[in-house]
């Protein structure tokens, strides 16, 4: 079965990126995903208070519309993040507005959180089993009040998600990184965790908020200072980058975010400088340019207690999660731990 899985992932590179995602999502709904095995006990972990198989989480931007988030956690995810939503259905950018950089491993995408809106998706998480799913929530491009639509779908989807992820860091929306400044991210956090408070069971739903890896000096240091002092669970380190590192693909010069292999080091690297001024104090994710349990292990020892990954599954099939488990389960046991969570931040 995996032989076939692979099969299909190399006959849907004649496809147009775009297209090749749809057809990927019909055949998940079909039933003819993967179905993973058992996990190596080693991996068990927890994630702000939520109980994973493994740490190896889908990053959002695969499942938009929390439409696949069954079949690919029976892939062998550990989690899932579903989005991202707004409020408001909204197309995102014109087509072509998604490139494969088979060169670079790597993928341009300008999509502009193209979704069905918060209705279609709180319907579909409603009718969800069991596993974590976490919702990843933003605004909508023609908002007048960016903060409200988060708030907005805070308040929609609490009791159905695991978890939430505040995306303030996509580049493909005009002025959303700039919620990223100290002013603007009080103000935010401040009114979500006010929103937060008055729902119920406020404490045993995490918040996450996801950042830029484009980020100044000093801005990682306000950061984690106005995550914490708004009671949220963590951060997850990191979004696509406007950077261009070199790059050998004829697409490399597409306006958008570009994820995959070129971004390893340097959300690696900026998980690192988070985990430094965090001091144990949040948790943190760690995504950007995972396609091996190599790189999985790196991110773990930077200071992830879990990682999420997304692009690389352009190039290697959902069958990839089950590699990335065998390498990191097979490293950490080298290298003598005895859990995962004993290499956090071991680097």
């Amino acid at each position: 079965m995996s032989a076939l899985h692979g099969l299909a992932t190399r006959a849907m590179r004649v496809f147009d990126p775009e297209d090749a995602h749809t057809l990927a999502i019909r055949s998940l709904k079909a039933g003819l995903g993967p179905r993973g095995g058992a996990d190596d006990p080693i991996l068990e972990t927890t994630l702000a208070g939520l109980s994973l198989p493994n740490p190896v989480g889908l990053a959002p931007g695969f499942d938009k519309n929390a439409e696949v988030f069954g079949p690919m956690l029976r892939a062998g995810f550990g989690f899932v993040e579903c989005g991202t939503v707004t409020p408001k259905p909204q197309a995102g950018n014109p087509r072509p507005r998604l490139f494969r950089l088979t060169e670079d491993r790597a993928v341009i995408n300008r999509m502009g959180f193209n979704n069905e809106g918060l209705e279609a998706f709180a319907g579909r998480l409603a009718r969800r089993g069991p596993g974590v799913v976490g919702a990843n929530i933003g605004a909508n491009k023609d908002s007048e009040d960016r903060i409200a639509d988060y708030v907005m779908g805070l308040r929609r989807l609490w009791g159905l998600a695991s978890y939430f992820t505040i995306n303030i860091s996509s580049p493909n929306t005009p002025g959303l990184r700039a919620l990223q400044t100290k002013a603007a991210l009080e103000e935010l956090l401040g009114r979500l965790a006010e929103a937060r408070d008055a729902l119920p069971a406020a404490g045993g739903v995490p918040m996450f908020l996801k950042v830029a890896p484009d980020l100044e000096d000093g801005e990682v240091e306000t950061i984690t200072e106005v995550v914490a002092a708004n009671g949220l669970a963590g951060i997850i380190v990191s979004n696509t980058t406007v950077g261009r590192p070199a790059l050998r693909s004829p697409h490399a010069g597409e306006a958008g975010g570009l994820s995959g292999a070129p971004l390893m080091g340097l959300s690696t690297q900026m998980l690192g400088r988070f985990a430094q001024a965090a001091g144990g104090r949040l948790t943190l994710i760690g995504a950007g340019g995972i396609a091996s349990g190599a790189d999985a292990y790196a991110k773990i020892r930077a200071g992830a207690q879990a990682v999420q990954l997304y692009s690389a599954l352009a190039f290697e099939g959902p069958g990839l999660v089950t590699r990335i488990k065998r390498e990191l389960a097979e490293r950490l046991k080298a290298d003598g731990f005895s859990s995962l969570q004993a290499a956090v931040g071991a680097k």
